[in-house]
């Protein structure tokens, strides 16, 4: 499953716009472990800014302790190249193998406190891509199951989640866009990638008093990050919380 690479410009007063960007630098430094979790640390305040200043577009004016708690406890430098290692604290999206990217820690922070993860939560993410959104996942829920389009990439997320013992975390190589109907109903669900539509096999999937966050609309066109819930009745509501610019969803639809 393809990642996005967005961040965010404050330029747009009525919408934010979250645009692709790809830092291409190669930097040899590395850091001790004290100096990656102050970078952690330094990571978490922006990230807690950029939620005050969008409050009023996501309804969301902060982050539950336990989704920081976890921002600061999963190794981000892990999920990035050795030598994108400097930046894997920065605020942004980054390359990683196979010509795809680790999303900006803002979108994960924002997508994660979106789903209203709980330790007893079995979630289930469309796009394992460097894994970093499992691993985030996994540190609150009782079990994270992610699937990744493109095998190689699965296989490594797999290997080093393994690595790292996030042992809730259970990796399959497929075509997310139909789920994984053996595992559900899913408490929370997350997509990585845009979809032209909802797919109803995720809506099906989804447990009553569930949700559901997915950016929905073309690539090359407006997009819309969106969550849905599921009431006790099956109904569905449907909230659009800010302007995004995915990669499309990827598979047989």
């Amino acid at each position: 499953m393809l990642d996005h690479m967005p961040i965010i410009s404050m330029k747009l007063p009525l919408r934010i716009v979250l645009l692709g960007v790809m830092v291409t630098m190669s930097v040899t430094k590395t850091f001790a472990e004290d100096d990656y979790q102050e970078k952690r640390q330094q990571m978490l305040v922006e990230i807690k800014q950029m939620m005050a200043m969008t409050k009023s577009y996501t309804g969301e004016a902060a982050l539950d302790k336990q989704v920081e708690q976890a921002l600061l406890d999963v190794p981000r430098h892990k999920f990035v190249p050795p030598d994108s290692r400097v930046f894997a604290y920065e605020n942004t999206a980054l390359p990683i193998s196979h010509r795809q990217t680790i999303s900006q820690p803002y979108i994960v922070a924002l997508m994660t406190e979106l789903a209203a993860v709980t330790s007893e939560s079995v979630v289930l993410e469309v796009g394992t891509g460097s894994g970093y959104q499992a691993a985030i996942l996994s540190e609150l829920a009782s079990h994270v199951y992610s699937i990744e389009i493109v095998e190689p990439l699965g296989l490594q997320a797999k290997s080093l989640l393994q690595d790292l013992a996030y042992d809730n975390v259970t990796v399959k190589i497929g075509d997310g866009y139909h789920g994984w109907p053996e595992h559900a109903p899913f408490d929370a669900i997350l997509v990585t990638a845009a979809a032209e539509h909802i797919p109803e096999q995720l809506v099906q999937q989804l447990k009553p008093g569930g949700r559901l966050v997915i950016p929905v609309g073309r690539q090359g066109q407006t997009q819309s990050l969106r969550v849905l819930t599921k009431d006790a009745n099956g109904k569905i509501k449907q909230r659009d919380i800010l302007s995004v610019a995915f990669v499309p969803l990827t598979g047989k639809h």
